[in-house]
């Protein structure tokens, strides 16, 4: 469906990326809690994304779940433990397992 078939009111939402959204989202609810957010926008490889902006933005530490480290991923490779090995600073990889 083209965007111009749909009610005005859609019409903007039909242009925004859900990725752009989750973002927006995660940024309100941090913001609300009194964390300031610096948001970046990057391409690639999540693993290398993520070392490269904290090298460009020399960041002291970056903090990322632990999905994906258990079983045969964590063998093959994970995106947190790739960051771990990867990344210019310190990595705290937190418990997000339960989260679900």
């Amino acid at each position: 469906m083209r965007t111009a078939h749909l009610p005005a009111e859609l019409q903007h939402s039909a242009n925004i990326h859900p990725a752009d959204l989750l973002v927006k989202s995660l940024s309100t609810i941090a913001h609300d809690r009194g964390v300031e957010v610096d948001v970046h926008a990057a391409t690639g490889a999540p693993a290398d994304t993520v070392a490269r902006v904290a090298e460009q933005e020399h960041a002291d530490l970056i903090v990322v779940g632990n999905k994906g480290m258990k079983g045969t991923r964590r063998v093959l490779g994970s995106i947190p433990n790739t960051i771990a090995h990867a990344a210019p600073c310190s990595v705290l990889i937190v418990d997000t397992q339960g989260a679900d």
